[in-house]
């Protein structure tokens, strides 16, 4: 695979850090990974990758809402008459396959899309508290076995 694959560029960087991750997993803080820290593998971090991730989100905010979806099943209904009018199966199922279904379901597409991301940034937010409670006992953990190796060196040390 090239170098350009951004898929096989992730799954190298992953190998490399649960590499290091075994190597010396008392060294390791868990981190927290939402849907924003991705946005500039998309279009770059550079000025126009930040411009074109700006234009994406404002467009996406502004089509993926619910009002979006019930402006647009008004606008698709004002062609409705004409498409009935007609008499033409094919144009009445034309309007409802792709002026109704696609101008509406999209909006409301991206909605249960928004609605997932959040769940998902909630739930990743969740995990990483937890892996860090999880993470800071272990450092405790680990601590008291080498407090406790000390001790027992100690005495072995004195008993001989």
């Amino acid at each position: 695979m090239s170098g350009h694959d951004p898929t096989y560029e992730s799954n190298a960087l992953h190998k490399a850090a649960v590499a290091e991750v075994l190597q010396s997993p008392t060294t390791h803080v868990p981190r927290l990974v939402t849907s924003r820290a991705g946005r500039h593998k998309v279009h770059g971090t550079g000025p126009v990758g930040e411009f074109n991730n700006r234009v994406g989100l404002m467009v996406t905010r502004g089509v993926g809402t619910m009002w979006a979806a019930y402006l647009f099943a008004a606008l698709a209904l004002i062609s409705l008459p004409a498409a009935i009018a007609s008499r033409s199966p094919i144009i009445i199922v034309a309007w409802i396959a792709q002026t109704f279904l696609q101008l509406v379901l999209l909006p409301i597409i991206i909605v249960g899309q928004n609605v997932i991301s959040a769940s998902q940034d909630a739930r990743a937010e969740a995990d990483h508290e937890t892996l860090v409670a999880l993470h800071t006992m272990n450092v405790q953990q680990l601590q008291l076995l080498e407090q406790q190796s000390q001790i027992l060196d100690l005495l072995k040390s004195k008993a001989a």
